[in-house]
């Protein structure tokens, strides 16, 4: 009976091979010496069009910063020719309304002009007593102001003395009505309104219309020296140019 020979599977037989070790010791310091070389040619193809491209980025921020100072300073002008543009807009409003003021001013003083011509002047139309213009204004608390105007030049060392009553018609609740001196003034037997001129007089006052009235024609009536005149006007309103 023979023993037992050795296990195959213990034992494995390994060629020798000196010269694997060296080529890892060279690889180990190859190794190196070839990155820090790729790295410096890297570096070296690289490093001009870095250069260039910071150069451009620094040219590129100067561009960005002058922009900026440019548009801040167009905002600014923008700003400024606004503000010069609203204040001639409101310079030119003020003056075409101080021009039509003045309008107004010259229109009014030309027809006071040809009024005292043809009053006094010599070669005026000669009339007696008589009523000029009467015209109302609206006044807060809602009564009307007044302004009637008297005149005569047919005797110009006479004095006109005498009272002025005032009525209005108009139409209220769709029926046409007037409104008499009394209720005008909301005082019973109301006395005229007095006048005493030698050319002419101009007499002012305030009265109530009652509510709902719409107010059409006013009537003047002048008692002077047992002489009665009677006049009728449209409605004047100074606010309204009606």
């Amino acid at each position: 009976m023979s023993s037992p020979g050795p296990d195959p599977a213990r034992f494995v037989i390994v060629p020798h091979r000196p010269y694997q070790r060296g080529w890892w010791w060279l690889v180990a310091v190859l190794w190196p010496l070839t990155v820090a070389g790729t790295w410096y040619f890297a570096s070296s193809r690289a490093a001009p069009s870095l250069s260039a491209a910071r150069s451009a980025l620094g040219s590129s921020s100067d561009q960005l910063e002058d922009a900026h100072t440019e548009l801040r300073q167009l905002r600014q002008q923008v700003a400024t020719l606004r503000r010069s543009d609203q204040i001639s807009r409101n310079a030119n409003i003020e003056l075409q309304s101080t021009l039509s003021e003045r309008e107004e001013e010259v229109s009014g003083l030309r027809a006071d002009v040809d009024f005292y011509e043809r009053l006094v002047g010599s070669t005026g139309q000669r009339h007696g007593l008589s009523v000029h213009e009467a015209v109302f204004a609206p006044e807060a608390g809602g009564t009307w102001h007044y302004t009637v105007t008297l005149t005569q030049n047919i005797n110009r060392g006479a004095i006109s003395k005498g009272q002025m009553r005032l009525s209005v018609e108009g139409v209220r609740g769709g029926k046409l009505g007037s409104v008499k001196w009394d209720d005008l003034l909301q005082k019973p037997a109301s006395p005229g309104q007095p006048f005493s001129f030698r050319y002419f007089q101009q007499l002012e006052g305030s009265v109530m219309l009652p509510p709902g009235f719409t107010p059409q024609r006013v009537r003047v009536q002048l008692n002077a020296d047992g002489n009665t005149v009677d006049q009728a006007f449209a409605w004047s309103d100074k606010k309204t140019g009606e």
